[in-house]
């Protein structure tokens, strides 16, 4: 039987990160939380992702993105743009599922309810939504990429 200081822990941790569902495994327990309704979680069949720079260059943030995938010039005017953070390391996804448009693209208006992207950790596909309102003006991650806790996804021009 599991601890019950263990599982209002657990309980905790999901509420702060926003989790909707934790799964954990070992050899004498398995515990499996959902919480709802919070919104939809979406289970897409994307095709393993490796985490990219693993072992490799320690840059704290890869180098921005155009909407075209190509690197962006470092000195174009950011300010007045409020930035969309990742809440959490994990895999970005622009789409539902490969073959589906993204959710927001440069130029789309968004709302503070609007999903903008999907960042999936330990195999659960968490909404990121916009959490402002305004329009997209620069997506700065490559569908696929690996984020980290705090990295700029996205940079709106408020409404």
């Amino acid at each position: 039987m599991i601890d019950i200081r263990k599982l209002k822990e657990l309980v905790r941790l999901m509420v702060e990160n926003d989790l909707s569902e934790l799964d954990l495994r070992d050899q004498q327990e398995t515990v499996t939380i959902k919480r709802g309704p919070s919104g939809i979680v979406m289970a897409p069949a994307y095709p393993h992702v490796g985490m990219a720079g693993a072992g490799g260059a320690t840059s704290a943030e890869p180098s921005p993105a155009t909407d075209n995938g190509s690197p962006r010039a470092a000195d174009e005017d950011d300010s007045g743009l409020v930035a969309i953070e990742s809440p959490m390391v994990g895999t970005f996804y622009s789409a539902a599922t490969p073959d589906a448009e993204p959710f927001v693209s440069v130029g789309s208006a968004v709302s503070t309810d609007t999903v903008v992207c999907l960042v999936e950790a330990m195999k659960v596909f968490n909404e990121i939504k916009a959490e402002c309102a305004g329009t997209v003006e620069r997506v700065l991650v490559n569908n696929g990429e690996a984020v980290e806790f705090g990295q700029k996804l996205f940079l709106i021009r408020p409404a």
